[in-house]
């Protein structure tokens, strides 16, 4: 049986066999968590997937991984923080009406 796409394809794009296999699992992870697609696939089970997203250079080894860590941190806090003002504003117009309320009675 050959692999589609072939390892030496795949070891074009990225530095080792290791984060291959490391790129590989955490794309397949997120393709099954619901992220989007960067393209139409040939293959059905999101392993092979997301190698043909590596092949066709969709997905890539980010070139600062902690920087990255902390922009998925900023991103994380900043709707944490807009549902939390959301939330608020739905609670102060709950408030008003019910002021509003009291007052017509």
């Amino acid at each position: 049986m050959m692999l589609k796409p072939s390892i030496d394809t795949l070891l074009d794009k990225v530095p080792s066999k290791y984060s291959l296999c490391v790129l590989q699992a955490k794309r397949a992870h997120e393709l099954e968590m619901g992220a989007t697609p960067t393209q139409d696939f040939k293959s059905v089970k999101s392993t092979l997937r997301a190698l043909e997203e590596i092949e066709s250079g969709n997905v890539v080894i980010h070139p600062d991984p902690v920087a990255k860590r902390a922009a998925v941190r900023a991103k994380i806090e900043a709707e944490r923080l807009a549902k939390e003002a959301e939330e608020r504003k739905i609670k102060e117009q709950i408030a008003k009406e019910k002021e509003e309320e009291g007052e017509r009675i």
